[in-house]
């Protein structure tokens, strides 16, 4: 209804309009031109209001309908009317990223597939569309264990055993919450995929679900395959992500210590965006285990640079001894370290509310339950964390019916994470 008196509120002043200019060409062709550029047909109105009075008053009986229209637009949908009034439906579709070469044809439940960000880290791959919280469309295939370098999988319909996880999920106009159906086995998948330096992976990729799902996916992909991002062949300093502080630390130890032989440990929990984030890191240098305290700054001009680094870049060769057996022992607990670092934790182990809060998407739709300082529970599936900072978990009722419940940080008292 809303929709309709703004409509036709707009065609009775587009008509009033039109009417008026063809009043002015009646009176002169000079005053039809001028007529034509806003400001100049006031003076026509002013001039001539008896031969214009009936166009303005069409005009302006326009306004009764557009008025009422975005007064009923402003009470049912304020987010719908603001996204007009800032004329955001005037701007073209992002497109996928320049740094990215996404070429799928298919579908992915009936509807056209045709996302802008992949990525393949901790043995996840996930393809997304949309660059809103939730995604307007997204698959996430979760791969029996991480891989690193070439990736070549094949599995059938009729396959048994350890497969991968894969996960559609959709978000309709008229709802607040995606939609998600996942699949352990039935499907086909065929990825074949090589390293692209410095941190992409490319491909083929082929995807069909059981005909139910409507999905059907097949072509080129590139993945990133961790969280950093190039400009002009360098680490862009500005994105706002966990490998980037990482690189970032890294460099600045390397810079400080004269030694490339630098291992850092994981980072301990932060939270992105901001603006300053202090850290206490470790970091194995030089075959020594280090414990140091450090404070990033991020500006718009140089990104996220450790405060107080003024040390110079390294020279081209460092850290080139000859080899020592006696260091061997130690060589080899680096690598064990490494590889510690790189296997992927069950979800479980290091689950806390800081971490859902940090990184929600890596909890995506998993299994929760939640207890707050009032004694009630919520348990179900996590959908996320909306604009207000509230968890929204979604419980599934007895036949098709399911609830949802928006829980504050602050009253949260107990979480636990039900599935790895």
């Amino acid at each position: 209804m809303a929709a309709l008196l703004i409509l036709g509120g707009l065609l009775l002043i587009l008509s009033g309009l039109v009417w008026l200019v063809m009043r002015a060409f009646a009176t002169s062709l000079l005053w039809g031109w001028t007529s034509l550029l806003p400001p100049l047909a006031l003076l026509y109105v002013l001039q001539h209001w008896r031969s214009a009075r009936q166009a303005v008053g069409l005009s302006a009986l326009g306004l009764i309908p557009l008025i009422v229209g975005l007064t009923l637009l402003a009470s049912q949908d304020s987010q719908r009317l603001e996204a007009i009034l800032s004329l955001q439906w005037l701007k073209t579709e992002a497109q996928s990223p320049a740094d990215l070469a996404i070429e799928l044809r298919g579908e992915l439940h009936g509807q056209p597939f045709t996302p802008q960000q992949g990525e393949l880290i901790g043995g996840v791959l996930s393809l997304r569309e949309g660059g809103d919280f939730f995604a307007r469309r997204e698959i996430v295939i979760r791969l029996v264990e991480p891989v690193d370098g070439v990736v070549r999988l094949d599995v059938l319909p009729d396959d048994v055993g350890p497969l991968p996880e894969v996960e559609v999920s959709w978000l309709l106009p008229e709802q607040d919450l995606p939609e998600a159906r996942r699949l352990a086995r039935g499907y086909t998948l065929h990825l074949n995929l090589t390293p692209l330096p410095p941190n992409k992976l490319a491909g083929d990729f082929h995807l069909v679900l059981p005909a139910k799902f409507k999905t059907t996916l097949s072509g080129k992909v590139e993945l990133f395959s961790d969280g950093l991002r190039y400009h002009e062949g360098k680490v862009d300093r500005h994105v706002d992500s966990a490998d980037t502080l990482a690189f970032i630390i890294k460099d600045y130890l390397q810079r400080r210590f004269v030694s490339r032989r630098v291992q850092l440990n994981e980072l301990p929990p932060f939270t992105l965006p901001a603006n300053s984030i202090e850290l206490q890191i470790e970091a194995m240098i030089g075959g020594q285990l280090q414990k140091l305290p450090v404070l990033l700054n991020k500006s718009e001009a140089d990104g996220w640079i450790v405060q107080g680094d003024r040390f110079a870049a390294l020279p081209d060769i460092t850290d080139t001894p000859a080899p020592d057996l006696s260091q061997a022992p130690n060589s080899t607990a680096e690598e064990q370290s490494r590889e510690r670092v790189r296997r992927p934790l069950d979800r479980r182990l290091r689950f806390s509310l800081e971490a859902l809060l940090r990184n929600p998407s890596r909890y995506q739709n998993l299994a929760m339950r939640v207890s707050t300082v009032r004694g009630s529970n919520a348990e179900g599936r996590f959908q996320g964390v909306d604009q207000d900072g509230r968890i929204v978990i979604r419980q599934r009722l007895s036949g098709q019916g399911a609830a949802s419940y928006n829980l504050i940080p602050e009253e949260v008292s107990r979480i636990e994470l039900l599935e790895p």
